[in-house]
């Protein structure tokens, strides 16, 4: 096995599956909105979009097992429930939320069809994809994410070199940071973290002959890879949102935003490069974290395949069904669980980063329970 190439083809298959389009429309939003604070609404955006998830594959390399593993010390029962909630949520929230991205900002644009029918054949070729379990890292690491990053790396480029001189001040309610740190919690990519870095975990075991030691290796370098491209990618986008911020008026919705800022910089040519980028980046999202729930509930069912089949038609149901409502819709509904699960899911995740004399099954349940409260 050649470890550099599949550092970088895992590297790029987990930026693509953190780097969904309904995370694309949350950066330039974020900058126009903050004006001459970009750059410290960067800083709270990369802390809870980058860094966390970043820290949660490094969690993954040192137990190399399930996602169970990151709350046993708590207790089984307490594991399991909140893998649970986790799973729920990922499979009836961010995964609808990107086929109906893919609709508003892919498909009507140029078709004038129904929602049902673009989800509807989004979650059908998505189904094809995640049966073929053992090649998805591959698909998505060698093929998608050129194809994303090539048409973000167009767009951020022309936009930092054609932008106004003047900026319009921050309307933000609360302080820069603040505001980023939080905005990054729509992202889900913390959440996100604990589940692909499960993917990866189970591909690698798959390749087989793979010391330990290598795996860590390979998982940890590979978190770096996709860090590096989501830092550039966000505070790219957050900057671009920033520097053209008197071009549009201050109601602009966020899909609204990225569409815009897709013409400015590339012309009316953009709105379709923007389309094939929604509905790739989208799609790489929902494939891994969908295969990430099949994974879970396939090994909770002693590596059972219906199980897997089952979760992936579950997945792929629900997120036609909910994939009909609106993006901002989705958005704000969600805002409660988000807040709720994930800072039991960045304690749980430095926890098992940090040295493990300073992590015992004490400190576990007294944090958690802190936490929780």
């Amino acid at each position: 096995m050649n470890n550099r190439k599949t550092i970088l083809i895992i590297g790029f298959a987990i930026f693509a599956s953190y780097f969904g389009a309904g995370n694309l429309i949350l950066p330039p939003q974020l900058g126009f909105n903050s004006g001459p604070d970009w750059w410290l609404v960067t800083f709270g955006f990369i802390a809870s979009a980058i860094v966390i998830p970043l820290l949660a594959l490094f969690g993954h390399a040192r137990l190399q097992g399930t996602m169970l593993d990151f709350g046993n010390k708590v207790s089984p029962l307490f594991s399991l429930v909140y893998c649970l909630c986790v799973y729920i949520i990922a499979i009836t929230l961010p995964i609808p939320r990107t086929a109906a991205v893919t609709h508003e900002m892919a498909i009507q644009p140029f078709f004038n069809t129904p929602s049902l029918l673009t989800s509807t054949i989004y979650f059908g070729i998505a189904f094809i994809f995640i049966m073929k379990r053992d090649k998805i890292l591959s698909i998505l690491g060698k093929f998608l994410t050129p194809l994303i990053v090539l048409i973000l790396l167009a767009i951020i480029g022309v936009g930092l070199f054609t932008s106004p001189e003047s900026i319009n001040p921050s309307v933000l309610d609360s302080p820069a940071i603040i505001a980023g740190l939080l905005e990054g919690y729509q992202t889900y990519d913390a959440l996100g973290g604990v589940v692909i870095g499960g993917v990866v975990i189970i591909s690698l075991n798959l390749e087989g002959g793979i010391s330990f030691e290598d795996k860590k290796a390979i998982i940890a370098k590979s978190g770096l890879v996709a860090a590096i491209g989501l830092f550039m990618i966000y505070t790219g986008m957050i900057a671009v949102g920033a520097l053209h911020n008197t071009e549009f008026d201050t109601s602009i919705s966020r899909p609204e935003l990225l569409t815009a800022l897709s013409i400015k910089t590339l012309g009316n040519v953009g709105n379709v490069f923007l389309s094939v980028l929604i509905a790739l980046a989208c799609f790489t999202t929902a494939t891994s974290v969908i295969v990430g729930t099949a994974d879970f509930f396939k090994g909770l069912f002693k590596n059972s395949q219906k199980a897997y089949t089952i979760t992936a038609v579950i997945s792929c149901l629900l997120g036609v069904f909910v994939g009909q409502f609106d993006v901002s819709y989705i958005i704000v509904v969600a805002l409660p669980a988000l807040m709720f699960i994930y800072p039991i899911t960045i304690i749980l995740i430095l926890l098992n980063v940090i040295p493990q004399k300073y992590a015992s099954s004490t400190v576990f349940k007294g944090v958690a329970l802190v936490t929780f409260i």
